[in-house]
């Protein structure tokens, strides 16, 4: 019996731990983040991996009203997860704003994985809505539908009708997860 209570105290300081240290995290990231110019290339190379490797893309982002592109965005997690990464918000050629990317979650979970992330929002409700939140949160302040794009398929304007939708692509690592429930999105200030 006191094995057991012992363990249970075990985990318990174990999960407190990882919540600081995720928790302490994320300060130090955002004050230590990214320069612009180091999140415009970064943006950059996603977008440009991105109408390379799925067809319609291109065409999907001249639609679009604004995209914001989060590029390596890193997810982590041993019971309890964390995942931050930096992006831009994007509206024709020109970088409106910078923002970051946060979320955190706890259950069986183990890994870590690197991903890019691209929201389109495709009204102009959808993008004021957005650019006015002191910081956007998913399934709060809106819901994004996420399309799964499999090898050699293809991205259609005409029949995606969501006015927010997001892309989850070159994903690298061993968490097999691309939800983005509860992310919150906050401006930066480059």
């Amino acid at each position: 019996m006191k094995d057991i209570s012992r363990l249970r105290r075990g985990s318990k300081f174990i999960v407190a731990a990882l919540i600081v240290l995720l928790c302490g995290g994320v300060p130090f990231s955002a004050a230590y983040g990214a320069t612009a110019k180091e999140i415009d290339v970064s943006v950059g190379v996603a977008l440009n991996r991105f109408y390379g490797e799925v067809l319609g893309a291109q065409e999907f982002g001249r639609t679009a009203k604004g995209l914001l592109v989060l590029p390596n965005v890193i997810k982590a997690g041993f019971v309890v997860g964390g995942e931050y990464g930096e992006g831009a918000l994007k509206v024709g050629d020109r970088t409106e704003a910078y923002y970051n990317i946060v979320a955190g979650s706890f259950g069986f979970q183990i890994g870590a994985e690197k991903k890019d992330i691209i929201i389109a929002f495709m009204t102009d409700e959808a993008l004021r809505q957005f650019r006015d939140s002191s910081g956007w949160e998913v399934g709060v302040d809106g819901n994004i539908a996420l399309i799964d794009i499999g090898g050699g398929q293809r991205i259609d304007t005409t029949t995606v009708k969501d006015p927010i939708i997001a892309f989850v692509f070159d994903v690298k690592g061993l968490m097999a997860d691309v939800s983005l429930k509860g992310a919150k999105f906050t401006r930066l200030d480059k």
